[in-house]
């Protein structure tokens, strides 16, 4: 090998070896690209998400609120409220008891129709009572009533008062001290409250919790810490109108976003730790960096023994073939290797020794000759098929069936009888039936409770047309193996002919039902294309040799079956003669 040469080679090695990196490196900067994207982009879901839930719970509070004070209104405009109120002592005892229960039962309706109320009161300041729909009548408070009014320094739609949640609503009425003459006070349920946040919280680590327009917390879904709320507070004074906002407490952040009700005076508050938004994505962006690290040691690594053990050794081939090509055929490669480069050496030392004594074509067809023989035989002997036999004998033997092993043991025998055969290309059409009629009853003997079997006469007509070998057997061995042992209902197998004119049909359908439309489709177009170069294997093997040895239109067609599988049909155009084909 001259200097030159090698020097050629080796620029070209470096060039593989620069387009290595060019592939590579543009993978890794997308991965880095799509885990900032990924990052910026699940926030902003997130964002977007918990803003549609904080808002729709807004709404939904508004309606249950509005509804509580139209309830609270209608008690208001009740004329024997009124009456109670003003003319308690002029009423007797059978009047006052009979108004009493009126309005108690009226608390309690209402109080049922929501989840949301704890207790409903009515305080009657003016006769010393208070009545509500859990205790009934009780006698009034004067003190909480005055603490209750005298605290509330500005309308506020919810008021926390005495660490309970309430809607009040007074008489415009007054006494001489100014109080109203009674109010409809609605106690809300803390714990409810707290449940209908739970409701909307998406994730495990995420708290939410609502605030009134000076700052008090009304309720949470958990017990929030005061750190987190004062912080929260600091952004809000600061003036930071973003529904969304990072936060750092204790050096960790935390992902806020908020709505605002101006009909409520009221905040509701979400917050989630930054590293739950994280953690789906650190775990990729450690593999990102572990498939990195890995990639360019194993593209090192790689390209030092592909150079070493394949390139190297293939520059040696390469120089033996270019000898060859100017006439050289007197000069062999000389090597010591004893490994697949060896073996291939050797042989193509042969090869040289026998050019000169073969004709081309010849050489050619011995070739082809050669590489269809073991296509066939490699497609013969299926060991997944033999294993099953060798398991049902098993089976057999166990319950001394003596009769049915003699039987099974002739059928198979039959059966590889037929397909080790090969003095011949072409049998009659009735012994190819006869060996696919006995493999599917092999396969009764294993599914004959679960796979039923329809197998038609084959019209004496056509017993004598010439067929090449195996060219049924291994469609319904296909069936079987990628359809009906896959079933879990019970599985129709059927094998049909048909004759028109020089057209015969054989036609083999499942109701597999597990192949898609999309599937079948590509199978398609995977048969028909018989000028692509491709393993001649399964259906698309049978479909070539018939091809190669009917008339046009002759081949495999496959369509969905009426019994929802796969119908394969093998058409046979007949020449004039056809039972010598």
């Amino acid at each position: 090998m001259d200097q030159a040469a090698f020097s050629s080679r080796k620029y070209l090695f470096v060039r593989l070896l620069v387009l290595y990196h060019i592939v590579i490196l543009p993978i890794i900067l997308l991965g880095l690209y799509l885990y900032t994207w990924s990052y910026n982009n699940a926030r902003e879901e997130i964002s977007r998400h918990t803003s549609i839930q904080l808002n729709s719970y807004l709404e939904n509070l508004n309606r249950e609120m509005e509804w509580m004070e139209g309830q609270q209104y209608d008690l208001l405009q009740e004329n024997d409220l009124r009456k109670i109120a003003l003319t308690w002592d002029t009423m007797d005892i059978v009047e006052k008891k009979s108004s009493l229960n009126y309005f108690v039962n009226r608390l309690t309706s209402i109080k049922n129709t929501s989840a949301y109320i704890k207790d409903i009161y009515i305080h009657i300041p003016t006769i010393n009572k208070t009545l509500s729909a859990l205790h009934a009548v009780q006698d009034f408070d004067q003190s909480k009533y005055a603490f209750n009014f005298n605290n509330r320094a500005k309308y506020q739609p919810i008021s926390l008062l005495d660490k309970t949640l309430s809607l009040i609503v007074a008489n415009m009425s007054r006494d001489i001290d100014g109080e109203p003459i009674y109010s409809v006070e609605i106690a809300l349920d803390d714990k409810k409250l707290e449940q209908s946040l739970e409701s909307i919280n998406m994730y495990e680590e995420s708290e939410i919790f609502l605030l009134s327009d000076d700052g008090d917390m009304l309720w949470s879904s958990n017990e929030i810490s005061p750190d987190f709320l004062q912080k929260y507070l600091n952004i809000i004074l600061e003036g930071q109108d973003d529904n969304s906002n990072i936060i750092t407490i204790e050096g960790d952040k935390y992902h806020f976003d908020h709505a605002y009700s101006e009909q409520r005076g009221v905040f509701i508050v979400s917050y989630l730790p930054e590293d739950m938004v994280k953690r789906p994505l650190s775990i990729f962006k450690n593999w990102f960096w572990v498939f990195s690290i890995f990639t360019v040691v194993a593209i090192v690594i790689y390209s030092y023994f592909t150079y070493t053990l394949v390139h190297r050794p293939l520059l040696l081939l390469i120089d033996g073939f270019k000898r060859m090509e100017n006439g050289r055929l007197d000069t062999p490669i000389e090597h010591e290797k004893e490994d697949e480069f060896g073996f291939l050496y050797n042989r193509y030392n042969k090869m040289l020794a026998k050019l000169k004594l073969l004709i081309d074509r010849d050489y050619k067809q011995t070739l082809m000759v050669q590489k269809a023989e073991l296509k066939q035989l490699q497609s013969q002997i299926n060991p997944h098929f033999l294993y099953n036999s060798f398991f049902i004998l098993n089976s057999l033997a166990k319950t001394e069936d003596t009769e049915r092993i003699e039987l099974f043991t002739n059928m198979l025998g039959e059966y590889f009888k037929f397909i080790t055969r090969s003095e011949k290309n072409l049998v009659p059409l009735v012994e190819e039936i006869r060996h696919a009629r006995m493999y599917t009853e092999i396969q009764n003997m294993r599914f004959s409770r679960r796979i039923t079997v329809k197998f038609d006469e084959l019209p004496k007509e056509l017993e004598q047309i010439k067929v090449p070998k195996l060219i049924v057997q291994p469609i319904i061995e296909n069936a079987y193996k990628y359809s009906l042992e896959r079933l879990s209902d019970h599985g129709v197998l059927s094998v049909s002919f048909d004759k028109r004119g020089h057209e015969v049909a054989i036609v083999v359908e499942d109701n597999g039902g597990t192949i898609s439309d999309d599937e079948i489709a590509a199978l398609k177009r995977r048969v028909a294309d018989i000028e692509q170069e491709q393993e001649l294997t399964g259906l698309v093997n049978i479909h070539r040799r018939i091809v190669l040895t009917y008339e046009k239109g002759s081949g495999l067609f496959l369509t969905r079956s009426a019994l929802n599988g796969l119908k394969v049909k093998v058409r046979i155009i007949l020449k004039e003669s056809y039972k010598d084909v």
